[in-house]
């Protein structure tokens, strides 16, 4: 069966009777396995996903199918999937079943979307590189040398090697954005509440957001509509109305205003290939009657500290729940409840959670409170002051990704200060809690791609598409 690269290509052919949901369904199956040394999928779904398939083609035929018929899609493993396994990537969820469905997931089944499996992921969403999954690194499909990024690095990886059409992932401070530059793919994170959180296993609360990750700009504004919408079942989940995204993809974006953070540009991480096609971008923007020009964001040496103190604290927190006692990995040598604690968390969690829960804990702590975490919140105060301020006068924020393209494994998970600083362009939107896309704008002459993002205004998706849409013909 041939490769498909959007969803109305695969509506085209499935209504004209050229291929079948099965029959799709057995083609990536197939791919699956012919890409197992990738080490992208913990497992597939294929019994439900070719009930599920079968269930479409007869909804097809009578012209009920929901908007996602024919939407392979893949799932982060940290997603709760009625009756199948879920782990986070790490053995202290060992065994552990899902006994309902995430609400992403719940809307996505309605809507006829074909759920093939779930993909590896750094371990409890923790990381920039795809490795610290208990279950070994994701490969690049790109060059099998690099890194596919993180923490979504195999729902990215999946979606570049044509494994299935589109994924979800999760992102906290740039998981969905960052391996989408990596692989050369769309990366979409929405405004913080857009989407519901029910049924995502939580890292920190107050940063994280379900989102797609696809191949195009059409099928990201897709899955978001059908995915967006207040959830009784998520208190932060927003109440306002959500737009028919896929159609304010037609109208053509008005001239806007743009603003470059100057100092991530001019930023010694950033590779000099990448910032020059930042530049060409903004030459062509102008051209086309776009106004951009350079702001000052005095805070970017701010932004990984205050992220990494507010985000491990919240982990402390989440975390503390898996502890071997109900579900989960426990410890064979456990004598009592103090050592089934000590001894599950031990040898359940990996180095880098274990990192984690304790820069967290300690920045909870009595006597470091007030001098980290109350210090950590009062500036993330004052990003969101300076970013809104930004956009009092602008429409849009346009910056790098990434500092670089997909970097060889090995070459920086020996320096957890160096990887921290991956996330040193996407962690602003997290903070801020707005909508933020990765598009694969760039090819570096090492051949691998890289992603140039823009920033939008607080449930805002419906512009930022359409002009992702605009800016990607570019």
């Amino acid at each position: 069966m041939s490769s498909y690269n959007s969803l109305a290509s695969i509506q085209s052919d499935l209504s004209n009777n050229k291929i079948t949901c099965v029959g799709l369904v057995e083609s990536y199956l197939k791919r699956i396995d012919a890409a197992k040394n990738l080490n992208i999928f913990l497992e597939t779904f294929q019994a439900a996903a070719l009930a599920k398939a079968k269930t479409v083609d007869e909804k097809i035929k009578s012209k009920t199918a929901g908007k996602l018929a024919g939407m392979v899609i893949a799932i982060k493993d940290n997603l709760c999937y009625k009756g199948q396994k879920l782990s986070a990537s790490s053995k202290i969820l060992e065994g552990f079943e899902s006994l309902y469905d995430a609400t992403v997931v719940e809307r996505l089944l309605a809507e006829d979307a074909i759920i093939i499996g779930r993909c590896n992921c750094d371990e409890f969403a923790m990381g920039s590189s795809n490795e610290n999954s208990a279950f070994g690194n994701v490969l690049n499909p790109l060059n099998i040398k690099y890194v596919s990024g993180g923490s979504s690095g195999g729902s990215a990886a999946a979606v570049a090697s044509d494994l299935c059409l589109a994924a979800l992932g999760t992102d906290t401070g740039g998981s969905i954005r960052q391996p989408a530059s990596f692989c050369g793919v769309v990366g979409l994170k929405p405004t913080y509440g857009r989407v519901s959180r029910y049924g995502a296993i939580a890292y920190a609360s107050s940063f994280d957001q379900i989102g797609p990750i696809t191949k195009n700009v059409d099928d990201a504004a897709i899955l978001l509509e059908v995915m967006a919408g207040k959830d009784a079942y998520d208190s932060t989940s927003s109440s306002k109305p959500v737009p028919s995204y896929s159609k304010e993809l037609a109208k053509t974006p008005k001239k806007l205003r743009i603003a470059y953070l100057d100092d991530c540009i001019k930023s010694e991480g950033l590779d000099p290939e990448i910032k020059a096609r930042i530049f060409e971008i903004i030459d062509k923007l102008k051209a086309l009657g776009h106004e951009v020009e350079p702001v000052a964001f005095p805070f970017l040496d701010y932004i990984i500290p205050t992220y990494y103190i507010l985000t491990t604290a919240e982990a402390s927190s989440n975390l503390s729940r898996f502890a071997g006692i109900t579900y989960g990995y426990q410890s064979k040598s456990a004598t009592d409840i103090e050592s089934t604690y000590k001894k599950s968390r031990t040898e359940g969690f990996g180095k880098e959670v274990k990192r984690r829960i304790m820069l967290g804990t300690f920045v909870l702590s009595s006597g470091y409170y007030d001098a980290y975490y109350s210090k950590a919140q009062k500036v993330r105060r004052l990003i969101k002051n300076q970013t809104d301020s930004i956009f009092k006068s602008h429409d849009f924020i346009l910056l790098p990704t990434t500092p670089g393209t997909a970097f060889e494994f090995g070459k920086k998970s020996t320096d957890p200060i160096a990887m921290y600083l991956e996330d040193i362009f996407t962690v602003q939107a997290n903070i801020t809690g707005l909508p933020a896309i990765s598009l694969p704008l760039g090819k570096h002459s090492n051949q691998l791609p890289f992603g140039v993002q823009l920033i939008g205004k607080s449930f805002s998706e419906d512009l930022l598409l359409a002009f992702s849409k605009q800016l990607s013909a570019i």
